[in-house]
């Protein structure tokens, strides 16, 4: 798999802005202290958790410009995001809330309001969207998913390094068709989740236990990479 690789003579022209060089980091060391320290401390924050202010405009463009430098073999953007305005949260909240009653007739009206209450949480909500039909080059599917998510684990850890929290929910609506409807997409196209951003009320205490690398890692041929990770 290689997700980087494309034509640029073939592909100019979609949308991308040109850079020759990456930008420089500092020292090595330097930099790597800066990823771990970044990578390492980010949450996932609920959106009960995530109040205003948001993310301004032009910390939004930055964002989004980050979530432009995932790894994209062909340059196909397989993924696009559809902001939800505040003006425009009724028209989710109501999905939500059908979408329940679609699943379940018998839903309380404590529960449907739930539901519509999801849609008015986070200042910025954007809809993931994963673009999955007929491209040339026609990369797997599998393959785009993980450009999605690289996407989108640059979106989150561009917000953290803002001073932002953010967070991903998603649940069964994902995969009604009225958000489909809502969303306006085409038929190849699916919901995967929701992004919220925000600034964080409060904090969850501690941090997340992360499994050793040693624990999902092995070596071609049988048994664990010994002596290459602990």
């Amino acid at each position: 798999m290689n997700m980087d690789h494309a034509d640029p003579g073939e592909r100019e022209g979609r949308g991308r802005s040109q850079h020759t060089s990456p930008p420089a980091i500092g020292h090595e060391g330097d930099a790597v202290g800066f990823a771990q320290a970044l990578i390492g401390s980010r949450q996932n924050v609920s959106p009960k958790r995530l109040v205003e202010p948001g993310p301004t405009a032009e910390q939004l463009h930055e964002l989004l410009s980050l979530a432009a430098a995932a790894p994209d073999h062909g340059l196909l953007t397989p993924w696009r995001f559809i902001i939800v305005p505040a003006g425009q949260r009724h028209r989710l909240a109501e999905v939500f809330a059908l979408t329940l009653i679609d699943r379940d007739p018998s839903a309380t009206l404590e529960q449907i309001e739930s539901a519509r209450e999801k849609a008015h949480r986070a200042p910025l909500l954007m809809v993931a969207i994963a673009c999955l039909g007929p491209r040339e080059p026609d990369t797997p599917a599998l393959e785009r998913m993980v450009s999605m998510g690289a996407a989108i684990q640059n979106l989150l850890l561009g917000a953290h390094a803002m001073g932002f929290g953010a967070g991903l929910t998603s649940g069964q609506a994902m995969a009604s068709k009225r958000l489909s409807e809502l969303c306006g997409l085409a038929a190849d196209e699916v919901p995967v989740c929701c992004v919220n951003i925000g600034t964080v009320s409060k904090r969850k205490p501690g941090t997340r236990v992360r499994p050793l690398p040693s624990s999902f890692v092995s070596e071609l041929g049988g048994g664990q990479a010994a002596g290459r990770v602990q």
